[in-house]
């Protein structure tokens, strides 16, 4: 048996131990090894960072979309609100190693085909019932229910038994071994049985988290209020949060500089220069990647069946115009889906595909084409419709016109779960800050068993799996396979990925504590106001 955790050792991370074993020694050289930072702009640093943390007080988050409660289990566009009302099981520290969240410490076997898990005894439900190991086998059997489209589905699926030792011990029993079981225990909420059919369509939003759920106005937002038994003691200090839709950027910006808002993740990029002129205003970015823009191609319409054209495609993107004109700067111009945390990250792959569209206009007419007329869908938000007006811009260049359809993101969340979208789309993804088998065997456009591109591989499925099975502490093998699917990717190209972005974050003076999860989940235990 291998204690994974109490630990603390002082060594490096297993993540960047996989790296620096991989050869890729550049964030070492950085000291950004395993980081999932958050940088701050100087310039607009917050006042007040040393009051020492107080108690009351309501925060305003200011949002684009609505929470929906159908996707309660997959991550969507609007995951925010997750962590508040919730837990988990464990989350990552900036070193991404596992600490102990609703799970004080874990056990794996020597085979990898088992995890025993010690619980906290102390925990209820905000309807006052106490949380136990039975919660945990429900959280993991709700995963594995199709109906629920959770990304991190087929990992759950590999939990094949469960052997509960008293309330607050639990051993999962795993098919095979797999190595982003704490992704899975990231990812995975822990809600109430009793109401979970309530959960989903917003009635009832029963967790153990530090907020319970005052009312859903759909449309409007979300108003929660503080758990006065949350065990953790004395958290949170705020007694409520307002969870506010606005969709219009204008007014979400002149929301955060009046005041009535404190804080927002949905800023568009263009409008970041705005924000960062006001010395009221301070601005965060979460540096290691929680989402990328990407366009996607369906590969049953031609001639996006062939692959030459699909290179071509990522040929013609001006990634750093992109990236300075639509995203404000803040992220990461890149053709591979890879934060410079991840153990998958090479500069080599980063700058795979660059912008010549000369090269792109000679790929097209070796595939026999001159001109293409093709649609493009992308999220009817504004930072989404100027990716897509850039996108549109780049292709127009190399005779690729696209016509754009712009969607609503409940409707584009859907297209992407049933593989409905068009012959071209672009939106965000998600997965690639974590253990790189997850991307692959987890996020809809890169799900090897079914993805949105409908594309299919023997090739690509065999690495796949090995990537997902490969235990982590043979780092040599590990990178190898990571080598494997980054190039399979880059070369059929079915998934074009264009910019890795954090999450910018934009936070009043008055505002401290704030921090996201792994899967963008915000966690306001320790946040104040001031």
């Amino acid at each position: 048996m291998t204690e994974l955790y109490p630990l603390t050792p002082p060594g490096p991370s297993r993540r960047s131990t996989l790296r620096a074993a991989g050869g890729s020694t550049l964030l070492l050289g950085l000291g950004l090894a395993g980081c999932r930072s958050a940088v701050s702009d100087a310039s607009s640093a917050p006042k007040g960072a040393s009051a020492a943390p107080k108690r009351g007080g309501v925060l305003n988050l200011a949002v684009n979309a609505d929470f929906a409660p159908a996707l309660l289990f997959a991550q969507s566009g609007q995951s925010l609100q997750h962590r508040l009302i919730y837990n988990t099981l464990t989350r990552y520290d900036d070193r991404l190693s596992p600490k102990p969240e609703l799970a004080t410490s874990w056990t794996y076997a020597k085979d990898g085909r088992s995890i025993t898990l010690r619980l906290r005894d102390d925990v209820t439900f905000h309807n006052g019932r106490t949380f136990t190991a039975d919660d945990v086998i429900f959280a993991v059997k709700n995963l594995q229910n199709p109906v629920r489209a959770a990304q991190l589905r087929s990992t759950a699926a590999a939990v094949t038994g469960f052997e509960k030792r008293g309330d607050h011990e639990l051993v999962l029993k795993l098919a095979h071994p797999v190595n982003n079981l704490f992704d899975l225990f990231e990812f995975m909420i822990i809600t109430d049985s009793e109401t979970v059919e309530d959960a989903v369509t917003g009635k009832k939003l029963i967790g153990t988290g530090p907020f319970k759920l005052k009312k859903w106005s759909p449309g409007s937002g979300l108003s929660l209020t503080r758990n006065d038994t949350y065990w953790q003691p004395g958290r949170p200090y705020l007694d409520g949060v307002e969870v506010r839709v606005i969709p219009q950027a204008d007014a979400l910006i002149s929301s955060l500089r009046s005041g009535q808002s404190q804080l927002s993740f949905d800023v568009p990029g263009k409008s970041l220069g705005v924000v960062k002129g006001d010395p009221h205003l301070a601005i965060k970015n979460y540096d290691t990647g929680a989402g990328a823009v990407y366009l996607g191609v369906n590969t049953t319409v031609a001639p996006l069946n062939d692959r030459t054209v699909r290179q071509a495609l990522a040929w013609a993107i001006d990634r750093d115009r992109l990236l300075a004109q639509t995203l404000g700067g803040y992220g990461l111009a890149s053709a591979a889906p890879w934060p410079k945390s991840s153990p998958a990250f090479t500069e080599a792959h980063r700058t795979h595909y660059t912008h010549n569209p000369g090269k792109a206009r000679q790929l097209l007419k070796s595939a026999g084409h001159t001109r293409l007329e093709l649609p493009l869908l992308h999220l009817a938000l504004p930072g989404d419709t100027a990716i897509a007006e850039s996108i549109q811009y780049d292709l127009k260049q190399v005779g690729v016109h696209v016509t754009l359809q712009p969607t609503d993101g409940a409707t584009a969340q859907k297209k992407l779960i049933s593989q409905g979208m068009p012959a071209l789309w672009t939106m965000g993804h998600g997965f690639a800050q974590v253990q790189p088998s997850t991307l692959a065997v987890s996020a809809y456009p890169f799900n090897e068993a079914k993805n949105t591109s409908k594309y299919r591989s023997a090739e690509y499925t065999k690495v796949v799996q090995e990537a997902w099975t490969e235990p982590e502490t043979n780092a040599a093998a590990a990178n190898a396979l990571h080598e494997k699917i980054s190039s399979i990717l880059l070369d059929e190209a079915f998934l074009i990925d264009l910019v890795v972005r954090g999450q910018v974050q934009v936070t009043a003076d008055r505002v401290h504590g704030v921090a996201l999860n792994k899967f963008s989940y915000l966690n306001l235990d320790n946040a104040y106001l001031v």
